[in-house]
C-alpha cells in the first residue's frame, strides 16, 4: 500500500517531497506525502487504523499544504475532510496491486523487449501523445533505466515503465504502461510488464506494486496473470482548500 512512499525516501525523488506526520502517544501513527513535481501536487493519504486519524491530521495541516491537489486517498476520508476541502472532481475508485507470485512472470515474458533511456526521449515522448496522451510522464523517469518498449516495424507500439523505483528501499511501482490503440489486445501490454518486472526482482526489490482504475476489468485481469493480488482500494481526487 505504501510502495510510492517509501520510494520517495529515494534520493531521486527526495528533493521533491513534503512528509506530514501525526504523532499519538509519542509514536508515529499516520504519514501522508506531499509530491510537489507534477502540476497539481499529488498527495497520498493512505491511511492506517483507526483511519479518521489521518483525516485528522490533514485538517490540522491544510495551511500547510498546496490550495490544490491530486490527491490519492483512503475512501473514508472523504467525509472527514469536507470541512476543509471541497472536491472539484468526482472520486475515481482505484485499487493497489502487489506481486504475489513472481512464478507466473516466466510464462508470459514471450516478447523482444528493448530498454528505454534518454537517448530515446523524443521517441516515448511521440509515443505517449499516441497511446497514453493523459499519463504523467517526466522525462528523468528514463534515467532510471527501467522502461521497456516492443517495437514493429522500427516503430515503439507498447511501452511499459516505473513511477517509482528504489533498490534502496527495495521496491518499485509500474507505470506508464500503454499500447498503440491499434495494437492493443495483443498480450503486448503484459509482455512487457513480465519483462520489467523480471528485471525489478533482479535489481533486488521485492516489493512491486502499480495502481489501477478498479473499473478496468481487463488490466486488472492481466495483471493477475503476471502474478499480482489486490492489496489495498483508495480514491483519486482533485481537492482544493476552503
Amino acid at each position: 500500500m505504501h510502495a510510492y512512499a517509501l520510494g520517495d525516501l529515494d534520493d531521486f525523488f527526495w528533493p521533491r517531497t513534503r512528509w506530514l506526520g501525526l504523532s499519538v502517544d509519542g509514536r508515529l501513527a499516520q504519514v501522508a506525502l506531499v509530491y510537489d513535481e507534477p502540476d497539481p501536487p499529488v498527495l497520498l493519504a493512505l491511511a492506517e487504523e483507526p483511519e479518521h486519524e489521518m483525516a485528522d491530521l490533514l485538517v490540522a495541516a491544510t495551511d500547510r499544504l498546496p490550495s490544490t491537489l491530486y490527491a490519492h486517498l483512503t475512501p473514508s476520508l472523504l467525509a472527514g475532510l469536507r470541512p476543509v476541502f471541497l472536491a472539484v472532481t468526482e472520486p475515481v475508485a482505484h485499487q493497489k496491486l502487489g506481486l504475489v507470485r513472481p512464478e507466473l512472470l516466466d510464462d508470459n515474458d514471450r516478447e523482444a523487449v528493448d530498454p528505454l533511456g534518454p537517448a530515446e526521449l523524443e521517441e516515448v515522448e511521440r509515443f505517449y501523445a499516441r497511446a497514453y496522451p493523459g499519463t504523467w510522464f517526466q522525462a528523468r523517469m528514463l534515467e532510471t533505466g527501467r522502461y521497456v518498449g516492443i517495437r514493429r516495424a522500427d516503430e515503439l507500439v507498447c511501452v511499459a515503465g516505473v513511477h517509482v523505483w528504489s533498490p534502496t528501499w527495495r521496491v518499485a511501482t509500474l507505470g506508464n504502461v500503454a499500447t498503440l490503440p491499434e495494437a492493443r489486445g495483443t498480450g503486448l501490454a503484459t509482455a512487457a510488464c513480465a519483462r520489467l518486472c523480471r528485471m525489478l526482482l533482479a535489481d533486488g526489490i521485492d516489493t512491486i506494486s502499480l495502481n489501477v482504475r478498479a473499473d478496468n476489468d481487463a488490466a486488472i485481469r492481466a495483471y493477475e496473470k503476471l502474478g499480482f493480488a489486490h492489496a489495498a482500494d483508495y480514491v483519486e481526487v482533485v481537492l482544493t482548500s476552503r
